[in-house]
């Protein structure tokens, strides 16, 4: 028997089955359209496997309060067509197995804690900087949800002192995603962060939003190790500025060792989605 794994974002869904110990056996990605649309493809890949159980880790906000009525749908999303969708409901109809839900940022959260980056650690933070930002904690093994499940990349960071771009989160403006996300990035200075490589103030503005983003994170949670993943970490520039800037936002105040292993990239090579994904199925 194999369990499936679906990490579902707003630009495609990857499909997978894999094995318990997270080893992943077949893909396919799936553009991400109107749900029946989409969902008639993700039924199709499975229909090919016997499963056991699925893991799903979904673009969100989704509700993960399992005493709801509405437990498992998408909430108050951009992407209009998903807006209050079933989505543990119809997964559940189509493939008739068990279905475990999470955050995608949690479920990548898992997999690096199981299998990469944080796996010999008690508990890791895994942030994503792309279209989006998000941020995902396990702490001995769970992943950490609330009333709903944490926002972190809307928190407020203070402006950097050469920067007068307003923002672009249609709820916030200056949050860390309308200031540092990837679609940010590209408004304020007219590229796409994979076309300014060699702009170091680019990047030392990029750094000091994420850089004081983190030092919270650390001071509220007391995460024994820090992954950065998404495609704007694709920078490799980054990684020594941000540490840089945490160290001296920190002060010493807060032991965290070796900069290198506090602030660390992922390790599974674009697949903790996925691998995530299966965790949570097997993990319960």
């Amino acid at each position: 028997m194999l369990i499936g794994g679906i990490e579902a974002g707003g630009t495609k869904i990857v499909c997978a089955v894999g094995d318990r110990s997270g080893e992943v056996k077949a893909k396919k990605s799936i553009s991400t359209r109107g749900p029946d649309e989409t969902l008639q493809e993700v039924k199709a890949f499975f229909s090919d496997y016997k499963l056991e159980a699925l893991g799903v880790g979904s673009f969100g906000p989704v509700n993960l309060d399992k005493s709801s009525d509405t437990y498992g749908t998408i909430l108050n999303t951009p992407k209009t067509a998903w807006k209050h969708f079933d989505l543990l409901g119809r997964l559940q109809e189509d493939l008739q197995v068990p279905v475990y839900i999470d955050t995608d940022v949690n479920a990548a959260c898992l997999a690096e804690y199981r299998h990469g980056a944080g796996r010999d650690v008690n508990s890791c933070l895994y942030i994503t900087v792309g279209t989006g930002i998000g941020a995902g904690l396990v702490q001995n093994g769970c992943t950490f949800q609330g009333k709903s499940h944490p926002e972190m990349g809307h928190i407020i960071v203070p402006k950097h002192p050469d920067d007068s771009f307003a923002g672009i989160c249609p709820y916030h403006g200056n949050c860390l995603e309308g200031m540092a996300s990837g679609p940010a990035i590209e408004k304020r200075h007219g590229r796409k962060g994979h076309l300014l490589g060699d702009e170091k103030r680019v990047w030392e503005i990029e750094a000091h939003y994420l850089a004081h983003a983190i030092a919270s994170y650390t001071l509220i949670l007391s995460p024994e190790r820090i992954i950065l993943g998404g495609g704007v970490m694709k920078q490799k520039m980054l990684f020594p500025l941000i540490r840089q800037k945490v160290s001296g936002l920190m002060n010493d105040y807060v032991v965290m060792g070796d900069m290198n292993e506090f602030i660390t990239a992922p390790q599974l090579d674009d697949e903790q989605g996925v691998k995530g994904a299966i965790a949570l199925a097997v993990e319960v």
